[in-house]
């Protein structure tokens, strides 16, 4: 890696900010420079900067918008979309060191964070009092609650729950010029103002530099139970699919894996065991008390009536975190399959959903370019994953072809470039086909109003 020597002078001024030990420069920046996503640009930053409190985060954006230097935030850098992907000289602010859990209230069922918390850790803390934080991202145990919220990330129990924003209560943020706000109430209701909570959330950092979330809970679900199945096509699947969601038992989860994938994870993890030889499998659970077991039985009739040529019913936790840790290695397997890859997280109304997967082969097939699809089928957000060799300049072309026609298949069935990843800089080309020029600029406008002189990790989202 090439590097920038700083300023010596600038770097000076900086590191009476923050301690030494809080400062990274050099060749030790190489470490963040980007995150999961593949194909995305990266620049060598002037420094990284590890704020332990909110207090320091604003000194750190203070100083910068007074020597005009652009700031990225990081979280753990589990993204797929080069949102968190270093610029050029900038000052990368990594959250990493902001992982206190400052509370967990059980009585007014809520939890309030620093950004850097991993999910997963939070999800531990509710439970240790009897709740339940419900978003669970495939990477949850790396991911941080700050990156979840700036990107609004989901989660396999968004077809029951929703999604992070719908768990975010309140945020203390830092505005570009290093002033410190918090917004929104730690109350189930409140409608004071303009909802400034809910634009932060999913703005990926271009609004403002999130460090503490307080977020409600939920009671502890019940036991989970669950059921995979198989099919040899996909039709079947997802008849059987849309019948289940439309019952009065409403899944916790309802996953989906095509063929691609289960031989990918296969491979990758030869302990998932994943049913081999299918094209597709679908893997649902319900959590509902007094009821799961009954719940489960019901769909692995439903599944059985519509063709599964293989059931298997789980009501032992073990088995069932058996198939949750194989659906979690989509991502990895898939990418360790081609070797790199391009990760769509694109989203369509359910109805939809066999026309998607039938554009999905089509594109396939037209560009000679594997592409292996998995997701949330429960809420229509699947994951087309496109895999290709960074060394073959003809398989580059063809993926980033096939990257942008799967966007506009989405957006051609009343769907979404993203569900969950956010936009970075991997699909900014694809917003004007979904959002238009009016909406565009109402955004960007929205952008001054916060940043005028687009420090906050300018290039990114719009």
């Amino acid at each position: 890696m090439t590097t920038t020597a700083p300023q010596p002078t600038l770097f000076n001024a900086l590191a009476e900010v923050l301690p030494a030990g809080q400062l990274i420069t050099g060749e030790k920046t190489g470490a963040y420079l980007r995150d999961q996503s593949d194909s995305t640009a990266a620049g060598v930053p002037f420094a990284v900067a590890l704020p332990v409190n909110t207090e320091q985060v604003a000194a750190v954006v203070a100083f910068a918008a007074a020597h005009r230097i652009p700031i990225v935030p990081q979280g753990a850098r589990t993204g797929l979309a080069g949102g968190a992907n270093a610029i050029e000289g900038s000052i990368v602010l990594s959250t990493t060191r902001l992982n206190k859990i400052v509370s967990v209230d059980a009585e007014d069922q809520t939890a309030t964070v620093q950004a850097g918390v991993r999910t997963y850790a939070l999800a531990r803390a509710a439970a240790a009092v009897g709740l339940f934080y419900p978003p669970d991202p495939g990477s949850w145990k790396g991911s941080t609650v700050g990156g979840n919220v700036a990107t609004n990330a989901g989660g396999m129990l968004c077809v029951k729950y929703g999604v992070t924003g719908n768990f975010v209560r309140q945020l203390t943020v830092v505005l570009a010029d290093g002033s410190i706000v918090r917004t929104g109430q730690r109350t189930i209701k409140g409608v004071t103002g303009y909802d400034l909570t809910a634009l932060l959330v999913g703005s990926e950092g271009t609004l403002g530099i999130i460090t503490e979330i307080t977020v409600g809970l939920l009671p502890a679900p019940a036991p989970a139970s669950g059921v995979s199945a198989t099919f040899a096509g996909t039709e079947a699947a997802l008849a059987a699919a849309a019948l289940i969601v439309a019952s009065n038992r409403r899944p916790s989860i309802l996953e989906y894996l095509d063929g691609p994938s289960i031989t990918a994870i296969n491979a990758f993890d030869p302990e998932s065991k994943l049913p081999a030889d299918a094209a597709a499998l679908l893997l649902v659970q319900s959590d509902q008390a007094g009821q799961a077991h009954d719940d489960v039985e019901e769909y692995a009739a439903i599944l059985r009536a519509e063709g599964a040529t293989e059931v298997l019913v789980a009501h032992d936790p073990a088995q069932l975190d058996q198939l949750m840790t194989a659906r979690r290695l989509l991502q990895p397997a898939l990418q360790a399959a081609r070797g790199s890859s391009l990760n769509e997280d694109i989203t369509v109304p359910r109805s939809q959903l066999q026309a998607l997967l039938t554009g999905l082969a089509e594109i396939s097939r037209d560009l000679s370019i594997p592409i292996g699809t998995g997701g949330h089928l429960g809420d229509g957000n699947l994951h087309p994953m496109i895999g290709f060799d960074a060394a073959n300049p003809a398989e580059i072309e063809a993926a980033n072809e096939a990257f942008a026609r799967v966007i506009r298949l989405a957006i051609s069935l009343g769907g979404s470039a993203s569900g969950e990843h956010g936009i970075g800089l991997l699909k900014q080309a694809h917003l004007d086909d979904e959002l238009g020029p009016i909406l565009r600029d109402l955004q960007r406008r929205v952008k001054a109003a916060f940043d005028p002189d687009s420090l906050l990790n300018p290039g990114k989202k719009l």
